[in-house]
């Protein structure tokens, strides 16, 4: 098969591209350099166990609406488990257990509604929550409530929110969402989140858990979608581009020449630059900002016990190192007592060794988890990705478009200006933009059949 475009990345941006590029007729080959498939978003075998482990937890939205359409296409809609009314569970880092519960009423309403009735704070915490309702309804509006220059905290304190307010919801809930923390990243990704959870639609905010390994979500489901259908995907595939007079000539794999008069680099921001043997000098300000485009990391800690310590899917650990535990037993299912505890924004414990981060993170389920106290570890293990997520500080260099100078070539991946932070919402929606963009460029209709 002569490709009409080839994808390279096979995460998230790479697969959802190649799914909506194969659906509007084109001949698609797909390539990874890793020997599996998902990029930062996939699934390992525990040795010991056997299990499918995930290299780290992810959350969807019900506002995912790109994420969904990505899955419903491959078949795998129903391979995730919605909270269609978000309820959390929240211990404090005294061990003071409270239920945040939003009610089902309009947007932002559920929201005002569900702090109002948190007994984790005093009432004049709660009262502090109305002051950000004008804010969430003018950032839906477009009404431009967050400044470019401001941190999240600086936009949460110039809305009177509590102290304590920040400390057990918001900051949580950014550092879920922008894997940095509100003293770091920059007011308006925050908000248009925030927008989008507390927008008209009720299922928006809901919490939604992949219900099998992150591989089995999206990645397997869209390697079959497609070889089915005649397209191929490689693996074990490191790929480079061929520029001549800033247009796309061909891919090289190794020794291996493929022609190639479309490409859609789906890799992350911190190997551009490994993309080229000879990087074009109409991509040179494109280059210089993704490397200067920072990281952020998250670290994940995967603790087996020897009986059940939860008693629900997921509960937050405000004020910790580690914010989110996920009991996988109630969420994958099998007989195994496995959590998994999630730091985001991870600068201050991801160079610690795995006997550290297993001790740090055994230590905090215990304070926050009576059941954990009196339960035996069976085995713990850490799991780190030094480069999660790109910073969202507000003096971040500018992302860059789909399109590039270079004729054919164009850009996927969560770090490409969606207008969204880095989620796997942000690579979904960015691959289907390729993908469009790819059919404006070759002047095809949208929805043309796929070849037989």
């Amino acid at each position: 098969m002569i490709p009409d475009v080839i994808v390279i990345g096979a995460g998230v941006a790479g697969l959802s591209a190649a799914t909506a590029l194969a659906e509007s007729g084109a001949r698609v080959l797909v390539l990874e350099a890793r020997p599996g498939l998902g990029g930062r978003a996939t699934a390992f075998r525990d040795p010991e166990t056997g299990e499918r482990v995930d290299n780290g937890q992810h959350i969807l939205m019900g506002c995912y609406d790109e994420t969904f359409a990505f899955l419903r296409r491959v078949g795998a809609g129903d391979r995730v488990l919605w909270q269609t009314s978000l309820s959390l569970s929240m211990i404090d880092v005294t061990g003071h257990e409270t239920t945040l519960k939003f009610p089902g009423v309009a947007s932002p309403l559920h929201l005002l509604g569900g702090v109002l009735a948190w007994e984790a704070l005093s009432w004049r915490e709660r009262f502090s929550v109305l002051r950000i309702g004008a804010a969430l309804r003018n950032n839906a509006g477009r009404g431009a409530t967050a400044k470019a220059t401001e941190t999240v905290r600086d936009w949460l304190v110039r809305h009177g929110q509590a102290p304590r307010l920040c400390e057990l919801f918001w900051e949580p809930l950014a550092l879920a969402a922008l894997n940095q923390s509100i003293d770091q990243a920059a007011a308006p990704h925050f908000a248009g989140i925030l927008a989008r959870m507390f927008g008209p639609d009720p299922l928006a905010a809901a919490l939604v858990l992949p219900a099998v390994p992150l591989d089995e979500l999206y990645a397997e489901p869209a390697r079959q979608w497609l070889h089915s259908r005649g397209h191929q995907v490689r693996t074990n595939a490191p790929a480079t581009v061929e520029v001549q007079n800033d247009a796309v000539k061909a891919v090289h794999i190794r020794d291996e020449r493929i022609e190639a008069p479309v490409v859609v680099s789906s890799v992350p921001w911190h190997a551009m630059a490994t993309l080229f043997n000879e990087a074009p000098a109409s991509l040179g300000e494109m280059l210089k900002n993704a490397a200067a485009l920072g990281s952020s990391p998250i670290v994940t800690v995967n603790l087996w016990f020897d009986r059940p310590v939860m008693h629900e899917p997921l509960i937050g650990l405000p004020g910790r190192s580690f914010q989110w535990a996920f009991d996988k037993r109630a969420i994958v299912g099998g007989a195994a007592s496995h959590l998994s505890l999630v730091s985001s924004g991870a600068e201050q414990i991801v160079a610690g060794s795995n006997e550290e981060l297993v001790t740090l993170a055994l230590r905090e389920i215990r304070e926050a988890l009576p059941a954990a106290r009196t339960a035996m570890l069976r085995k713990g293990s850490a799991v780190r990705e030094r480069r999660s997520t790109f910073s969202l500080a507000p003096d971040a260099p500018p992302r860059p478009a789909t399109m590039t100078a270079v004729r054919g070539l164009f850009l996927a991946g969560d770090w490409i200006d969606t207008g969204l932070p880095a989620t796997i919402e942000s690579a979904a929606a960015s691959g289907h933009l390729a993908a469009a963009a790819i059919s404006d460029f070759q002047g095809k209709p949208k929805g043309l059949p796929p070849h037989s």
